[in-house]
């Protein structure tokens, strides 16, 4: 029989995205990146499959399992299966090892204006899945500490988080977010766009595997020295059968314009409130792009050319709000003034 051990390092930090969940492991680092998918049986409520085997069933599933998303807009829209998928990634962690289990703490990331209910909806979540202590941490903040920002000094940061379902724009400074505004303009919108406009202009269903992979490989924000093309196969809306269809570069940088120009405009319009001591830091460190969308080809030039301002993107611009977490974790007391909630400690 193997020796049972402790398992000290049990503390998580989550980020409980509208797209995927991540999971940071204190003192490992991070464990679980997965689809925030869940597989249901609708007649009973059963749990198929969470994660990526649940992902790998959207749209092939019979008509009684239904493979969905929990959150909607980076928000708990079903309490039950959120609670079952924390669970289930939770689990995942010490089932990894052969230990004596201790209820660990959480630092879950939240989207800045979510409402004080959301915020007991995460929290009760959390608890139900097996959390000790759950400490909640605005995701721009999560972000800006995973992109090792100076967040507890007097000097101002900006960055931009694009994920899935919202779109987070912060100042921050002295530990606490300044101005901040978050959208429901995000990663899903611009997936939505491409799909839109595969649909209306070459009558073509695709999924959203498919919209992505072609926002990857020929979308851009701004128009392209050598544009490219691509081959696009999928089923004609007329017919019902399958076709195949070429598309540019140009073509799917027009199909995203409205959606890249609601990002551009929130971000002037933040920076149009961010204090004057602030703006002059700003200037200085340059705006810092993280999240899935900040991947879009040209976006953060675009950005630059509007705001005129220096703008990178994060190092890994998918993780930052998870190693965020992560971080957090590793000095709660450093960290305090970051977190929205306190309690337990």
């Amino acid at each position: 029989m193997p020796k049972l051990r402790r398992l000290w390092a049990h503390d998580i930090g989550i980020d409980l995205g509208t797209a995927n969940t991540l999971v940071y492991a204190r003192g490992t680092g991070i464990v679980v990146d997965e689809p925030s998918v869940v597989a249901i049986n609708q007649q009973n409520r059963d749990i198929i499959a969470i994660g990526t085997r649940a992902k790998e069933m959207i749209g092939k599933t019979p008509e009684e399992i239904l493979a969905a998303r929990p959150l909607v807009d980076g928000v708990v829209s079903d309490f039950e299966v959120t609670e079952q998928m924390l669970q289930y990634f939770i689990g995942r962690i010490h089932r990894q090892h052969t230990v004596i289990w201790q209820r660990p703490r959480v630092v879950i990331g939240i989207p800045s204006d979510v409402t004080e209910v959301e915020k007991r909806a995460v929290e009760n979540a959390c608890a139900t899945a097996g959390a000790r202590e759950t400490y909640l941490v605005e995701e721009p903040m999560a972000a800006a500490v995973g992109c090792r920002l100076p967040v507890t000094s007097s000097t101002g940061s900006m960055l931009v988080d694009i994920g899935g379902g919202t779109t987070e724009v912060a100042v921050v400074s002295l530990g606490g977010v300044v101005v901040s505004r978050s959208l429901r303009t995000a990663g899903d919108e611009l997936i939505e766009s491409v799909m839109g406009h595969m649909r209306d202009e070459f009558t073509l269903s695709i999924g959203e595997a498919t919209a992505e992979k072609i926002k990857n490989t020929v979308g851009t924000a701004m128009p392209m020295s050598q544009p490219k093309t691509m081959p696009v196969r999928g089923r004609d809306i007329m017919t019902g059968m399958p076709k195949e269809a070429s598309v540019s570069s140009d073509q799917i940088r027009m199909a995203l314009h409205k959606t890249v120009r609601t990002l551009v405009e929130s971000i002037k319009l933040t920076l149009e409130e961010t204090p004057p001591e602030l703006i002059n830091d700003i200037m200085e460190q340059g705006i810092v792009l993280t999240g899935g969308g900040s991947i879009l080809r040209n976006l953060d030039s675009l950005i630059a050319q509007e705001t005129k301002m220096p703008v990178t993107v994060a190092e890994d611009p998918l993780y930052s709000v998870v190693t965020g977490t992560g971080l957090i974790l590793e000095d709660l007391s450093a960290y305090k003034s970051v977190l929205v909630s306190m309690e337990g400690m």
